[in-house]
C-alpha cells in the first residue's frame, strides 16, 4: 500500500514538472473552443429532444420554444 502511494506522488511530481501555464493566446483558443463545442452539443440535444417528441406525442411541447 505504501508504495503505491509514492507511486502516486512520484506521478503527480512528474505531471507538475511537465505541465507549464498557457500563454494568454493559448487560454483563449481553448476557451472558444470549449465554448463553440458546448454550443454545439447543446444545440444538439435541443433539436434531437423536440424530434422525439414530434415522434412521441406528435407537438412540439411548449417549454421547448
Amino acid at each position: 500500500m505504501i508504495g503505491r502511494i509514492k507511486a502516486f506522488i512520484d506521478n503527480s511530481r512528474h505531471v507538475l514538472n511537465i505541465s507549464y501555464k498557457p500563454t494568454n493566446e493559448e487560454f483563449k483558443r481553448s476557451a472558444k473552443m470549449i465554448i463553440i463545442s458546448i454550443l454545439i452539443i447543446g444545440a444538439a440535444g435541443f433539436i434531437i429532444g423536440i424530434i422525439v417528441s414530434l415522434l412521441i406525442t406528435g407537438t412540439i411541447p411548449l417549454a421547448a420554444v
